[in-house]
């Protein structure tokens, strides 16, 4: 069971910086945001390049992360200076970035055999198994990307994309431009995206151009999961809601696929525990009526 449990929670780790970047579009920003889908393997094909050209990892995951921004921030100038809504602006920069991605890597995918990635190097630095080492670097990088997002979002200019997130009328009261900051949340979200699929790649061994196809329910499903599971008392609550969220969804997927559901399927069963999920407040709102009804 042990065997299955740590390499499980060391890919929900990874992914956990995927679903805090679908967080700040979805609950902070209050944005549905399709570019993740596009964003997420721009990072994997940026850092898996870089890597195949001689760079180091960590040079990789920083180009990953510039890339991604930079992807963030073509969604939020469509979006607030060309007025297209954000759902659509996601959509298109999504279906751009498919032709940007098989640039970058030159072709639909790209292996990391005999590459040096940020796992192998760990793993001889720490002696430990690949499996451990994956849960470590997991660790260490979503603690140090949870603690950076909980700073940043006490500052005045996180304080302003949360208040934009909570009532854009208000803060353009206050004299803040909304544009900028959902421009900003954007940049952000998107960065987190593409490290994570820079690290995703790094772990499996290869980038793919389809890499990205359902991430954005992935992320909704972790950050659900987590909110439903774990509550929403506080805004570092929600950070942690939304990183134990993950690994409660790769637990879930690991487990029905040990129980014999077919992989094709994994599509379809993420969509209806999303369903669930996002059901659950008026179900529980309807049985809490029945009951004071009684």
């Amino acid at each position: 069971m042990l065997d299955l449990l740590i390499p499980t929670v060391a890919q929900g780790l990874l992914w956990a910086l995927l679903a805090l970047g679908v967080y700040v579009t979805f609950r902070v920003l209050d944005v549905a945001d399709l570019t993740v889908e596009g964003s997420f393997p721009l990072g994997a094909a940026t850092a898996a390049s870089l890597m195949v050209a001689g760079y180091g990892p960590l040079t990789a995951i920083i180009a990953a992360f510039i890339t991604g921004t930079l992807a963030g921030v073509v969604t939020g100038l469509l979006h607030t200076k060309m007025k297209i809504p954000a759902l659509l602006a996601g959509i298109l920069t999504m279906i751009a970035l498919y032709s940007v991605n098989l640039r970058i890597m030159g072709k639909a995918n790209l292996s990391l055999l005999g590459v040096d990635t940020t796992f192998k190097i760990a793993r001889e630095m720490l002696g430990t198994n690949m499996a451990y080492t994956t849960l470590i670097v997991g660790l260490a990088i979503t603690i140090i990307v949870g603690m950076f997002l909980y700073w940043f979002f006490g500052t005045q200019i996180g304080a302003a994309i949360r208040a934009t997130g909570f009532n854009q009328q208000m803060i353009r009261a206050q004299g803040v431009d909304t544009d900028v900051t959902i421009i900003l949340g954007l940049l952000l979200s998107n960065g987190l995206v593409a490290v994570s699929g820079a690290l995703v790649a790094q772990s499996n061994g290869f980038s793919d151009v389809g890499m990205g196809t359902g991430t954005i329910v992935i992320g909704l499903a972790s950050v659900i999961i987590g909110e439903v599971l774990f509550g929403t008392r506080s805004f570092k609550n929600c950070l942690i809601s939304v990183v134990l969220g993950s690994i409660v969804y790769r637990i879930v997927i690991a487990l029905v696929l040990t129980m014999g559901m077919p992989p094709n399927d994994l599509k379809l069963f993420t969509s209806v525990l999303v369903a669930f999920a996002l059901s659950m407040p008026l179900i529980k709102a309807k049985f809490k009526g029945r009951k004071a009804v009684r």
